[in-house]
């Protein structure tokens, strides 16, 4: 029976197999901060529309920190495959709570450094400059920020399960 990657490399271009392979953990990575984006889109999107209408940054703060746990989880079990530290968490963590920092800095910048914000601009510029600051910069900037963090100070060893699928006589890669 094929393994999950056999099938889903199954569905991809030939000649595009081998990148995906040699960047698996990049390519996992992404598809865990995708499906992530979106949820904090979402969480973002709800709270700015309800309860935390005035407070956009708290808002996208909020949405982060929540998208962070499922992150991590998802992470730890699919894309780095870690060996399970007691500091690997508290690690995730510190790396997580500084790129939520990294994440918020543009949309600070756009609302009151810039003073993209209502009266000074239409309440479309607002939030369309709330979203492109927040919700893309911010977000591409961290998610550079995690990836290099947590490969290299994080989720440095293999499991068990990645280690054990190595041939013999070779040093392990990272999974």
């Amino acid at each position: 029976m094929p393994s999950p990657t056999q099938r889903v490399l199954a569905l991809v271009p030939e000649r595009l197999r081998p990148v995906l392979l040699k960047h698996r953990t990049l390519v996992k990575f992404l598809v865990v901060g995708g499906t992530c984006f979106v949820l904090t889109m979402l969480i973002n999107f709800g709270l700015k529309t309800t309860v935390l209408q005035n407070k956009p940054v708290l808002a996208l703060t909020i949405a982060t920190v929540v998208t962070t746990v499922i992150s991590y989880v998802l992470n730890r079990q699919w894309s780095f495959r870690a060996v399970g530290r007691k500091r690997e968490a508290a690690g995730f963590f510190v790396v997580s709570a500084l790129a939520v920092g990294v994440n918020d800095l543009p949309l600070v910048a756009s609302r009151y450094l810039f003073d993209f914000r209502t009266p000074d601009v239409s309440h479309f510029a607002q939030e369309l400059a709330d979203f492109f600051s927040g919700m893309i910069v911010g977000t591409l900037l961290a998610m550079a920020f995690r990836f290099w963090a947590m490969n290299r100070f994080v989720f440095t060893e293999l499991s068990e399960r990645a280690a054990g699928h190595q041939q013999p006589g070779r040093a392990p890669e990272r999974v």
